[in-house]
C-alpha cells in the first residue's frame, strides 16, 4: 500500500488519480499507524512551507514520518513543497525551519534575466544529473513537465541532486538520496511523463 499524506497542503485526490491509473494500492490518510503498515509513503504538498510544516506538526506527523524516512527508510516521495520540506530550513516568508532528512536549504528563484518572472509556471525540460532509474523511458528530447513554484531547493551535497531545469537560471527540479526521492514539479499533472516517473519509483528496488 502507499501512503499518501493528506495534512491539508496537498493535491492528494489527484496524486491518488494517478497511482490508481497506474494499478498502485493507494490510502489518503493522516493515520501513523497506516505510515507504519505502508509499502512507500508519498509528502505531496501546495502553498506555504511555513503553514505546511506547522500542520504536519500540529497533527502530531513529524515524528512518524521522520521514523519512516530516516530510521526505517521506507521510500518517501516528495512532491513540490513537499519535497521542499524534506529540507533544513527554508527563507520563505521570513524563515521556517524544515523536517531536515536532506541537507539542504530552499530559497526564492532569483533569475538572472530579469524578464523571466517568478513564479514558474508551467512546462519546463529537464535535465538529469542522478538517479537515472527516475528518468528512465522519458523521451530524449521530450522530459517536459509540470512546475508551479517560487521557491527551490538548494542541496549541500551535489550528489543528492537528481534534475535540474533553466528558469533563468539553474533550478532544481528532483532529489534523491537513498530512500529519499522528491521532485518540485508535479508528476500527477505531467501527463505520460509525470506518470513514468511515478512508475519508476513504484517499481524502483530501493534495497538493491
Amino acid at each position: 500500500m502507499i501512503a499518501v499524506v493528506d495534512y491539508g497542503f496537498g493535491n492528494v485526490r489527484s496524486l491518488w488519480n494517478a497511482l490508481d491509473f497506474l494499478g498502485a494500492e493507494a490510502e489518503i490518510t493522516r493515520d501513523p499507524e497506516d505510515f507504519d503498515t505502508a509499502d512507500r509513503i508519498v509528502l505531496p504538498g501546495v502553498g506555504a512551507f511555513g503553514d505546511a510544516i506547522a500542520a504536519i506538526r500540529e497533527l502530531g506527523l513529524e515524528k512518524p514520518l521522520t521514523r519512516h524516512a530516516l530510521e526505517t527508510r521506507k521510500p518517501m516521495f516528495g512532491i513540490c513543497l513537499g519535497m521542499q520540506l524534506f529540507a533544513n530550513h527554508s527563507a520563505e516568508h521570513g524563515g521556517h525551519d524544515g523536517l531536515g532528512w536532506i541537507d539542504a536549504h530552499v530559497d526564492r528563484i532569483c533569475p538572472k534575466d530579469r524578464d523571466v518572472k517568478v513564479p514558474q509556471v508551467g512546462w519546463n525540460t529537464l535535465q538529469v544529473k542522478g538517479a537515472e532509474w527516475l528518468f528512465s523511458g522519458l523521451p530524449a528530447q521530450q522530459n517536459d513537465v509540470y512546475f508551479v513554484h517560487s521557491y527551490h531547493m538548494l542541496c549541500t551535497d551535489s550528489h543528492d541532486l537528481a534534475a535540474t531545469t533553466n528558469h533563468g537560471g539553474l533550478v532544481t527540479a528532483a532529489i534523491s538520496r537513498g530512500n529519499l526521492t522528491a521532485t518540485q514539479f508535479h508528476p500527477e499533472k505531467s501527463q505520460d511523463n509525470g506518470l513514468r516517473i511515478l512508475q519508476n519509483w513504484l517499481e524502483h528496488d530501493f534495497d538493491a
